[in-house]
């Protein structure tokens, strides 16, 4: 084998097992979206979000026709 060959396998090698190594890492620091459980809130808000959304809806509707 030629030496600028033997170099480019050596180089090839290493450059796959920095994606693995990089790949592993990432992998280890997120999770799956489909196993996270869904919040109560997020599916149906509860009551007391709904009340406060309105009044805050209706401060912005006065501030603007305040102005």
């Amino acid at each position: 084998m030629k030496r600028s060959k033997k170099i480019f396998v050596i180089v090839a090698v290493l450059f796959i097992a920095a994606i693995f190594v990089v790949g592993y890492d990432i992998s280890r620091k997120t999770s799956f979206p489909g196993s996270k459980k869904y919040l109560k809130e997020s599916i149906a808000p509860s009551e007391a979000d709904s009340v406060v959304q309105e009044q805050k809806l209706d401060t912005l509707t006065i501030e603007q026709h305040g102005q």
